[in-house]
Formats: C-alpha cells, sequence, structure tokens
C-alpha cells in the first residue's frame, strides 16, 4: 500500500516573498536609516502585504536584524585569510569602494544607540571572524619583521578599525580603491610597517 508524507499544516511560505521583502528592508534600511523604516514601507517595495510581512517577522528589529543576516548568506565560512597585508588592503579597498557598501556601514554606525541589534548583528556574521583573521596577519607581518616587534597589536587592529569608521565619514564615497589602500597603508607606516 502507498503512503504519502503527510504535508505540513498552513500556506507553504513564498521565497519570492522572502527574498522580496528582505531586499525591500535592506535598501530601505541603506536609503533612510533603520529610524525611518517602517513595516509599511518594506511591504509596499517589496509588493506584499502588512500581514505577509508581519508573519514572517515579529516587528522592523527582527526585520532588520535578518536582512543583514541574509545579506551575508554567501559569505565564505571556509576564509581563512590573505595572502599578506597587501592582499588584505586590496580586499578593504575593493569594499570600500562601493557606495552602497560603505552607506551600509554608516547606517549601522548610526543605528546604536537606538538599533543595537543591528550593529551586534554585523559583527557577528561579519565581522568576528574577519577580525580574528585581521589579527593573524598582523601577527605574520611582525613576525616576519615588517612590523617592529614591540608594536600592541591590539592597538594596531583598533586604530585600523577606527580608520575605516573615519575614512567613511570623512573621504568621498566615489574615491578609488587604489587611494582608499594608499590612505591604510600610509597609516600602516605610522606604526613603522616596512614592506618587504
Amino acid at each position: 500500500m502507498k503512503t504519502s508524507t503527510p504535508r505540513p499544516a498552513g500556506r507553504p511560505r513564498s521565497q519570492e516573498a522572502d527574498t522580496a521583502i528582505l531586499s525591500a528592508a535592506l535598501d530601505l534600511l541603506i536609503e533612510n536609516g533603520a529610524g525611518q523604516t517602517s513595516i509599511e514601507q518594506v511591504a509596499r517595495r517589496a509588493g506584499v502585504t502588512r500581514a505577509t510581512v508581519y508573519r514572517r517577522f515579529a516587528d522592523k528589529t527582527a526585520l532588520l536584524v535578518r536582512a543583514l543576516e541574509w545579506i551575508n548568506h554567501d559569505h565564505d565560512p571556509d576564509f581563512t585569510g590573505w595572502r599578506d597585508i597587501d592582499h588584505m588592503f586590496d580586499d578593504w579597498a575593493a569594499h570600500l569602494a562601493v557606495t552602497r557598501n560603505r552607506r551600509l556601514l554608516r547606517r549601522l554606525y548610526g543605528s546604536v544607540d537606538d538599533y543595537p541589534e543591528l550593529m551586534k548583528t554585523y559583527h557577528e556574521v561579519n565581522g568576528g571572524l574577519r577580525a580574528t583573521v585581521v589579527r593573524q596577519m598582523l601577527v605574520r607581518t611582525r613576525e616576519e619583521g615588517l612590523l617592529p616587534a614591540e608594536r600592541d597589536l591590539d592597538v594596531v587592529q583598533e586604530m585600523l578599525t577606527a580608520a575605516v569608521i573615519n575614512h567613511l565619514g570623512s573621504h568621498p564615497d566615489d574615491e578609488g580603491a587604489p587611494a582608499i589602500k594608499a590612505y591604510f597603508l600610509a597609516i600602516m607606516r605610522q606604526f613603522g610597517y616596512r614592506p618587504a
């Protein structure tokens, strides 16, 4: 006798609706900031009803958190680092040369007081692994004699993070990757970095 697998109760989720909602939420976060984004706007942009959004997310914060997780779903879990510090700054510069990436980071930093969950999520899905690999790269650079042995790498890493934040606020969004890389290398030279 043929048996069939029982179908789960409720209507099946629409993958297209999920994608449209998350994409709309991310676009509005970048365009308007977390405070000026609403469930109503997201539903309208995604072409769905408010009820469709609320069936998936309890509130706006939960939606924006999920959108940040979603854009990192293709992040390479096997990423182990860069060839050298020059390669690392190539990667950083390429990322910061994209206006959309810069605007997203500014929106996240600007939301720290009112929506701390957003920056926390960004660090968890994107920053944690990267911070560990940056530290490993700095250790290797010092071991290779390209940074003075007495340099405090905790301070160097903090200053590089601060340099990213400074660049987001004080440099134009159309600055090219070569200029951005030169900016980071100039900062590293102040720590005594001397390329081989």
